[in-house]
């Protein structure tokens, strides 16, 4: 019997891509900070953040595979993280408009027998994303949207922040929240098979 799939995150755009799989799975939102010490690279960021959540639901769990992940963007080397308001979101795009940028995502996966971690498993992917000059009115009116205030990098490349993204270079779904053909590589590495427990793209998490 296969474990029972549970994601560590309250990230609407992660649970819709996790859906996309049909595979039937529960959101448990993990709650651990996301300070890191040290000045790690972006991709180092995001997988240490990927695995703290994951762990730290799995210590809840009885027999799962948790699934932890984190997405950061960085430009020319520097990570940008979340707004933390409106003005913040209106200076990352400043500085993301007319230049390329590179998305990392995460992935962490503890699984879980009898209460206890058996095994666990981490990677992460990057996709290069360009961003079209915008001027300040067109920043001003989207970041009033209220849509980047979630969003690493402040622009959701599956919403409206799509009008202003020029191309990207990997994969599409890693800029989302969670790169679904890393996930199912990982998965299928620790002999979950999505193909097996697959029955509706319709399964309610």
């Amino acid at each position: 019997m296969q474990p029972e799939l549970v994601l560590a995150s309250g990230s609407p755009r992660r649970r819709e891509l996790l859906r996309t799989l049909g595979v039937p799975f529960s959101v448990y939102p993990s709650s651990v900070t996301e300070e890191v010490p040290g000045d790690p690279f972006p991709g180092e960021l995001v997988e240490i953040l990927a695995a703290k959540k994951a762990l730290a639901v799995a210590h809840t769990q009885d027999h799962a595979l948790v699934i932890g992940s984190d997405t950061v963007v960085a430009l020319n080397g520097e990570i940008l993280g979340k707004p933390k308001d409106a003005d913040d979101a209106v200076g990352i795009l400043q500085r993301l408009q007319g230049q390329a940028h590179q998305v990392y995502t995460g992935i962490a996966l503890v699984e879980v027998d009898g209460g206890k971690v058996s095994r666990r498993l981490i990677g992460h992917r990057v996709t290069e994303v360009m961003v079209r000059s915008m001027n300040r009115e067109e920043i001003e009116w989207y970041v009033a949207t209220g849509e980047p205030m979630d969003k690493a990098g402040a622009y959701g490349l599956q919403g409206i922040g799509s009008m202003w993204v020029d191309w990207i270079d990997g994969c599409y779904t890693n800029v989302v929240g969670m790169s679904l053909p890393l996930l199912y590589d990982m998965l299928n590495e620790l002999d979950y098979s999505v193909l097996h427990s697959f029955s509706s793209p319709e399964n309610k998490a």
